[in-house]
C-alpha cells in the first residue's frame, strides 16, 4: 500500500475512508456544480458516501457475520442502481443529447465510493484526479480536433422529403462527400423531414460555404452545424 493499509477494520481507517469519500465526491461535485450541471456537489458527494457505506457494510458483515458475507453482491447492486439514476439526467433535445457526462460522472463517483469504502483509497484518489483532469482538459482537445477535422455534422429540416434530392445534388456540386445520412419524419409544424448528415469536407471547402449553399435552397427550413 502506498499510504498504508486502509483495509484494516478499525475506527481510524473507517474515519479516513469516510473523509476521503466526502473529499473526493465533493471535489468532483464542485467541479460539476461550477459548470451548472445537473448533478452538483451535494448529489455526487451523497452518491459517493452511499457507495462507501455499502462497502463498509459489506466488510462489517464479512467480519462479524462471515456466514452471510458476499463481497460482490451489494457492490454490483450499487453499480447497476446508480446507472438507473444516471439515465434520469440524460435529456434528448432536438438535435443534441445532454446529460451523458453527468450520468457517467455519477456512475464513476459511485465506483470511487466503492473503492474507498473497501480501503482502496489510493485508487479512489488517482481516479478522482484523472477524472478532474479529463473533465477540464478533454473539452479543449475535442474542440481543437473538431475545428481541424474534415468531418462535420449537419442537421437539415426540409418542407418535403422529395427536396432531399436537391440538397444532395447541391452538396455534390460543391465537392462535398456525404459520409453517412439518417432521415426521420419531423413533428414540427411546416417541416416534413429532418436529415442528419455527416459530411466530409475538402480543405478548399469551408463550413460557412456549405451553410450558405443550404440556407439559400427554397425548401430548406433550418440548418444546424455541430
Amino acid at each position: 500500500m502506498l499510504f498504508g493499509n486502509f483495509g484494516e477494520w478499525n475506527i481510524q481507517n473507517l474515519l479516513i475512508r469516510v473523509i476521503a469519500a466526502t473529499a473526493l465526491g465533493g471535489a468532483i461535485g464542485l467541479d460539476r456544480g461550477m459548470k451548472h450541471r445537473g448533478a452538483g456537489t451535494k448529489t455526487i458527494t451523497v452518491v459517493c458516501l452511499g457507495a462507501t457505506l455499502v462497502m463498509l457494510t459489506e466488510q462489517y458483515i464479512q467480519i462479524y457475520f462471515p456466514g452471510l458475507a458476499n463481497m460482490n453482491r451489494m457492490a454490483a447492486q450499487v453499480i447497476s442502481g446508480v446507472g438507473f439514476i444516471g439515465v434520469g439526467t440524460i435529456i434528448v433535445s432536438r438535435h443534441r443529447v445532454r446529460g451523458l457526462t453527468t450520468a457517467a460522472t455519477l456512475w464513476a463517483s459511485a465506483c470511487i465510493g466503492l473503492a474507498v469504502g473497501i480501503g482502496f483509497v489510493e485508487g479512489g484518489v488517482l481516479i478522482t484526479a484523472m477524472m478532474l483532469v479529463s473533465l477540464h482538459v478533454l473539452p479543449y482537445v475535442e474542440r481543437f480536433a473538431t475545428r481541424h477535422s474534415h468531418f462535420c455534422n449537419v442537421f437539415i429540416d426540409l418542407e418535403e422529403s422529395r427536396d432531399l434530392h436537391t440538397v444532395i445534388q447541391k452538396l455534390k456540386e460543391a465537392g462535398v462527400t456525404i459520409d453517412s445520412m439518417d432521415t426521420s419524419e419531423s413533428k414540427s409544424e411546416g417541416v416534413g423531414i429532418s436529415v442528419h448528415m455527416v459530411l466530409y469536407l475538402k480543405k478548399a471547402v469551408r463550413r460557412t460555404e456549405i451553410y450558405d449553399i443550404l440556407v439559400k435552397l427554397d425548401k430548406v427550413v433550418s440548418v444546424d452545424f455541430l
